[in-house]
Formats: structure tokens, C-alpha cells, sequence
């Protein structure tokens, strides 16, 4: 069961032309905005990465403006668990289940969380906040993440997961971004 007090949820490099060329680029960017928004409602640590931004450029501003009390952590490495300022980061949440979102789903978010899942963290890919480029590498990204033990889950589903009674100021705000 997912509990908000456990997770945190981890953005990786939804950048520039990237984040426009990706299967389902406006679903999956809109995605990841509510994701932002439902995780800030439930008062969840944030890791945004970005790969290489000089040459792929800043987070997609659909994205980004959400982000307004995080700092992106800069990488050069496919996972983020190869970039020490990410593993500090996270070590400091102290939580263990991640909230995987982002690009591309059979490179960079694969390798993240494969090596998540060999360093003892539980992993929930949010299943319509990933791709690639083009759906069949998405879904191969998807198969495998599953193979080595990541569930899958999506924005809505997670986010009533977390939130876990219909009531409240916080249930009627994330009711409103799902809608």
C-alpha cells in the first residue's frame, strides 16, 4: 500500500525538444504537472533531475512552473542513482518507496530504477507519466522495470492511494486536479 509519508516522488529529465517529441508528449507533460501538484497537496519530498540541461535544455515550463520550491539536480549519468547530489538527496528524504515519472522510459528511467530497486528501495512507475520516443520502447521500458520488481501505478490511482479517505480539503483539491 502506498502511504504519502513513505514516498517521494522523482522527476527524471522531461526537457526541452525531448519532452515534445515523446509518444503522448501533452498527455504524459500534463500528467507529471497534476503528479507535481497532487504530491504537493500531499506534502511529498520532490527530486527533479535533469539530464545535461545546457544541451537539452530546462524542464518543460508545464512542468517546471510547478516546481517553484525545488532546485533540479543536474546529471550526466542514465540513472540518477549514478549522480551522488541525487542518492544524498534522496537518503535524506528517508523514505523508500519512489514515485518514478518522466523521460525516457526504457533509458533513463529504466536505469533509474533498476538501481533503485537493487539498493533497496521500492519503486511505483507511474505508468501515464513515462515515454520514449516511441511507444514500443516505452512499453519495453515498462516490461522490464516489472521484471526486476517495480509496480506500476498511474497519477489518479496513486495519488486517491496516498490521499486514502474521501474527505477534506486535501481530497477536494485532488479531486479537482484529476477531473
Amino acid at each position: 500500500m502506498l502511504k504519502k509519508e513513505e514516498a517521494v516522488l522523482v522527476l527524471i529529465d522531461i526537457q526541452g525538444k525531448l519532452a515534445q517529441v515523446v509518444e503522448e508528449s501533452a498527455l504524459v507533460v500534463g500528467n507529471i504537472a497534476t503528479m507535481v501538484q497532487g504530491a504537493k497537496l500531499l506534502e511529498l519530498p520532490i527530486l527533479w533531475l535533469e539530464q545535461y540541461p545546457k544541451g537539452l535544455g530546462p524542464t518543460d515550463e508545464r512542468v517546471a512552473e510547478h516546481l517553484t520550491d525545488e532546485k533540479p539536480i543536474e546529471k550526466i549519468t542514465f540513472s540518477a542513482y549514478d549522480t551522488e547530489e541525487f542518492v544524498q538527496a534522496l537518503q535524506q528524504t528517508g523514505r523508500k518507496k519512489i514515485l518514478l515519472a518522466g523521460i525516457e522510459a526504457h533509458i533513463c528511467v529504466y536505469q533509474t530504477a533498476a538501481q533503485l530497486l537493487e539498493n533497496g528501495y521500492e519503486v511505483e512507475v507511474l505508468a501515464d507519466c513515462v515515454s520514449s520516443r516511441t511507444a514500443s520502447n516505452r512499453e519495453v521500458g515498462i516490461q522490464k522495470m516489472m521484471q526486476l520488481g517495480a509496480q506500476v501505478t498511474s497519477v489518479e490511482m496513486a495519488l486517491f492511494e496516498m490521499q486514502q479517505v474521501a474527505k477534506g480539503d486535501t481530497f477536494k483539491a485532488i479531486s479537482k486536479l484529476v477531473k
